[in-house]
């Protein structure tokens, strides 16, 4: 994203005294930090990282009670714990903060600040995403208690690809000693740098003036910023007028854009292909084909189906169904029924979106599968989407990635795709730097 639509309308980041854990408190930085809190793959991922050191973030961001309320509470007082004990400590001054993640040749580098916020009509930051009201209110309540951003999120904005303004700041920070240095178990290594040099942070701040962002990984945070900034009057909203995010310049360090997939927790397999073999009206409403192979050579079929499929001029749509120890390619959806079950009014693109097709056509009309948590389970790896549907005897419904462009675009046009249609990253590790609201 280039620039704004309104001048003098643009990104605007703050300093801010990081919470950060101190090193000599906890068995290793590796073994506090977490994925963000809907990338854990809950019960095996969660259990995993609460074992790896009794002070992991995870214990903040994904807290285990009976109620709602009772986890709420329990983060922050979980949270003020480790702050009295000195397990978690203020830094002794504002600033921003330059990430690096490094896996082989994937680099990623980005500022991480506290940015002021802006709706989406303002097209500052745009979502390309639609939020879930019951996720946004649980985060909010989480909010609201411990009164802290326990994790960034992930904004992108398009730079001009060289070493000026923001990036400039950044390339110069990497060459000084880091504040933290870290290898997760993912095999990605993270380094942070403090920026609080008057002249780098107004060169920052010029550069950014005229700056458009896309939410990249964080809706249903950055909702929940939005609505905790409406519950203080402008007067006393202060610290709740700015939210924690990493701002990457994909010119400079572009993204990887994956697919997340769904685990249909009370459909088997066999009942899902049955009902796409009989869809009312529509006989051979998609091709269905059982493959050969594992995992892998499953997704290169899918892969081929979306991008190269054969379909002639008709919908590349593909979705492989798991869970019976066999994959199964959905292809080919018949066009009419597409035009009876998606809705018009809306651009081309986002109509043949797979997520699009998923939603409206699959789980709406065809299996109608409410979206709600206790049938829809939102999973980023595809391993553990197909390992969970197997245990379980459920259905895992794998998508191939959206193209980058085409989430741009429909951004641009104030178009939200439908939730979890897209994963892109590397996303930042949590832990490695909290923003505390009371501390202003």
């Amino acid at each position: 994203m280039n620039t704004t639509g309104s001048a003098g309308k643009g990104l605007r980041l703050i300093p801010f005294r990081g919470l950060r854990y101190v090193p000599e408190r906890v068995g290793s930085l590796a073994a506090v930090t977490s994925p963000p809190y809907d990338v854990v793959v809950r019960p095996d991922g969660l259990h995993h990282l609460e074992s790896a050191d009794p002070h992991n973030i995870v214990r903040l961001i994904l807290p285990q009670a009976a109620t709602a309320a009772d986890r709420h509470r329990q983060a922050a007082e979980t949270l003020r714990r480790w702050l009295a004990e000195g397990v978690l400590a203020p830094d002794a001054e504002p600033a921003l903060y330059v990430y690096e993640q490094r896996n082989g040749d994937l680099l990623q580098r980005g500022v991480i600040g506290a940015l002021a916020l802006s709706t989406p009509d303002e097209g500052v930051v745009l979502p390309h995403e639609d939020v879930m009201p019951d996720i946004v209110e649980d985060r909010a309540a989480l909010m609201r208690e411990t009164a802290t951003n326990l994790e960034p999120l992930l904004l992108t904005y398009r730079g001009e690809g060289s070493a000026t303004g923001t990036t400039a700041v950044i390339e110069r920070a990497v060459r000084r000693k880091p504040l933290l240095s870290t290898t997760t178990e993912d095999g990605f290594s993270h380094r942070l740098w403090s920026v609080t040099d008057p002249a780098e942070l107004a060169e920052i701040n010029k550069d950014l003036a005229d700056r458009q962002a896309l939410i990249a990984d964080g809706h249903h945070r950055w909702a929940t910023y939005l609505r905790l900034r409406e519950e203080h009057p402008p007067s006393a909203a202060g610290p709740w007028a700015y939210g924690l995010v990493l701002l990457v310049d994909t010119a400079r360090y572009p993204l990887q854009v994956r697919a997340i997939h769904r685990l249909l927790h009370r459909l088997p397999v066999a009942d899902a292909l049955a009902a796409l073999r009989s869809v009312p009206g529509s006989p051979g409403a998609f091709r269905v084909r059982t493959l050969d192979g594992k995992l892998p050579e499953a997704l290169e079929a899918l892969a081929e189906a979306v991008t190269g499929g054969g379909a002639g001029d008709g919908p590349r749509n593909a979705f492989l169904l798991a869970g019976d120890g066999r994959f199964h390619l959905v292809d080919r959806p018949d066009a009419a029924l597409l035009a009876r079950t998606v809705p018009a009014g809306r651009p081309a693109e986002w109509r043949a979106l797979d997520a699009t097709v998923l939603h409206f056509t699959l789980l709406d009309h065809i299996w109608k599968i409410p979206d709600a948590p206790d049938h829809i389970s939102y999973i980023h790896d595809t391993q553990a989407v197909v390992d969970q549907a197997e245990r379980h005897g459920s259905t895992a419904v794998l998508l191939h990635p959206v193209r980058e462009e085409v989430v741009r675009e429909l951004a641009r046009q104030a178009v939200t795709m439908p939730r979890k249609s897209t994963s892109f990253g590397p996303k930042p590790a949590t832990g490695l730097v909290l923003r505390s609201l009371v501390d202003g």
